[in-house]
């Protein structure tokens, strides 16, 4: 069993920044990819970012250059830093992974994005 909890959401201007936190705990370790994804109302859930074991990290065209993915392996944490945000941003953005064969999701942090 994995459990995932997302943390930092809230309520933002546009071109500000907010950092998401997602906390791992279960049978994970540093060797896990972890991925972002997000879902907007009325939208299909989105892949955001992944961060492999090895510290690979890959993004989603529309977020390039204003998120950053990163680990704490420490703390088995995993941070998504979200810079110049855009009210197209705005969607509940929830934290993945794998493991022994099962996908596991948090709950979602929501992130809103004001004009």
């Amino acid at each position: 069993q994995v459990q995932l909890v997302e943390s930092g959401g809230g309520l933002v201007q546009a071109g500000g920044s907010l950092r998401l936190s997602c906390a791992a705990s279960g049978n994970i370790n540093s060797a896990n990819t972890m991925d972002w994804y997000r879902q907007a109302p009325g939208n299909q859930r989105e892949w955001v970012a992944t961060i492999t074991g090895n510290l690979r990290t890959y993004f989603v065209d529309s977020v390039k250059g204003r998120f950053t993915i990163s680990r704490d392996n420490a703390k088995n944490t995993v941070y998504l830093e979200m810079d110049r945000l855009k009210t197209e941003d705005t969607a509940v953005y929830l934290c993945r992974t794998e493991s022994l064969g099962r996908v596991y999701w948090g709950q979602g942090t929501q992130v809103t994005v004001s004009s």
